[in-house]
């Protein structure tokens, strides 16, 4: 039987792994390019000749992309802050999705049945989980 812990003990214990931190980080990054890749398919697809809703996909499409990158190049110390910031960019990103969806955005109205719509809903909701996750758990180290 052991004694009780010590303070350093049990935020060791607390603390999260290297290795899950990895996990989180890649899977993470993988949903930021994911994200970036709908959107970049889709603007070339026709999305940029709508007005302001096609440079805001051209600039998802840099965001999602560099954050993955930063994402995975990060030290340590700061990878919670570039997970919140990907988190906060997923998040914008869905809602700007389902306002789009449900009372237009800028005057552009989205349907469901639109290509990739149902992807573009999963990818970024597992990014603001996975990242939200991510930065929630580096962020209490410090």
């Amino acid at each position: 039987m052991t004694g009780p812990l010590t303070t350093r003990e049990t935020a060791a214990r607390r603390d999260l792994s290297p290795a899950v931190e990895w996990v989180l980080r890649i899977v993470g990054a993988g949903l930021l390019a994911g994200m970036a890749w709908i959107h970049l398919h889709l603007w070339l697809d026709g999305y940029r000749t709508i007005a302001v809703v096609g440079p805001g996909f051209l600039l998802n499409t840099l965001a999602g992309f560099g954050l993955a990158a930063l994402l995975l190049v990060t030290p340590r110390s700061l990878v919670g802050w570039v997970a919140l910031l990907g988190a906060l960019t997923a998040a914008g990103t869905l809602a700007g999705l389902l306002l789009a969806t449900t009372v237009g955005l800028f005057g552009f109205v989205e349907s469901t049945t639109a290509s990739l719509w149902w992807a573009s809903f999963w990818v970024e909701v597992a990014a603001v989980v996975v990242l939200g996750a991510l930065a929630a758990l580096t962020l209490r180290r410090h």
